[in-house]
């Protein structure tokens, strides 16, 4: 049995009558005919019964059939996994995150990658936007997602969305959110020789609402801060996005008047990358970021 008895019987089982068949596979019908009779004799069963008026598959030709689609399924498969060896997509490939990143999104991400690409190892690091910066700028990193502003010539830079503050409190804090109230309010925040821009964004907006934040606590990640807000040890301006992750601590987060100061969120890469996976990371980023 060789293969193209396979593509020749699907071609009959699923048109049912082998003149069509014939005309699919580019083949007149009488080889044809001659193919699926050596393939009934060397299996010893009868595929279809037929006669002058149609074709129909017998119940043996109805397994083989069944049997004959998931072969060649695997057989695709089997394609695609040389393919993408020969392609060298069984390498490497990292991709950088701010604390921010919806782990969710990244998860769809990965599984979805690792069904496309099984041999592909992704590697995540979880990061301040300079320090994503200097590593993508370096070859230390294939892709990163951070907050802009990223002041490079050497990087490509694609803007996901942008992003207003809101406030993050303890549940139940039960206080008006104005200056006079604030302003004797801890805060928490990131560090500021870890994440500088979002920490002047930060004093920023706390100074557009009229008052200058007591920061108590600097953390590196989210997680940490909202963890820290959570336990009641004071309360932190976040990303509006962060306010829509699903989160299990016991949070509040309320809207800010001042939307005017915002946040940039951003894929940044080397524009000089031949990466062959780094298209498709980029269009799943931009497909689940902005969904």
């Amino acid at each position: 049995m060789e293969l193209r008895h396979l593509h020749y019987f699907k071609a009959v089982a699923t048109e049912l009558h082998f003149g069509r068949a014939a005309e699919k596979l580019h083949i007149s019908q009488p080889p044809l005919t001659r193919q699926i009779k050596d393939l009934e004799k060397e299996l010893g069963v009868i595929l279809f019964y037929r006669n002058n008026k149609r074709v129909e598959l017998t119940n043996a030709g109805r397994y083989f059939l069944q049997e004959c689609d998931q072969l060649m399924q695997q057989l695709e498969k089997a394609k695609l996994m040389t393919k993408q060896l020969h392609q060298a997509i069984s390498g490497d490939f990292r991709l950088g995150y701010i604390s921010s990143t919806p782990k969710k999104m990244l998860a769809k991400i990965l599984k979805q990658i690792k069904n496309d690409f099984p041999y592909l190892h992704v590697y995540l690091y979880e990061t301040s936007s300079q320090k994503q910066k200097t590593a993508l700028e370096n070859g230390k990193l294939d892709l990163g997602i951070l907050r802009a502003p990223i002041f490079t010539t050497n990087l490509q830079v694609y803007s996901l969305f942008k992003d207003s503050f809101c406030l993050a409190t303890p549940k139940k804090w039960g206080k008006d959110i104005h200056a006079l109230t604030l302003m004797q309010e801890d805060f928490i925040s990131y560090n500021s020789s870890y994440a500088d821009d979002y920490h002047n964004q930060i004093i920023a907006c706390a100074n557009r609402i009229g008052f200058h934040p007591q920061i108590v606590h600097e953390c590196n990640t989210m997680h940490s801060i909202l963890e820290l807000v959570a336990n009641g040890l004071g309360i932190a301006f976040v990303p509006t996005s962060v306010a829509k992750q699903n989160t299990e601590l016991p949070l509040e987060f309320h809207a800010l008047k001042e939307q005017d100061i915002q946040t940039e969120v951003i894929l940044a890469y080397d524009n000089k990358s031949q990466h062959p996976v780094l298209q498709q990371f980029i269009t799943l980023i931009k497909k689940y970021y902005t969904a």
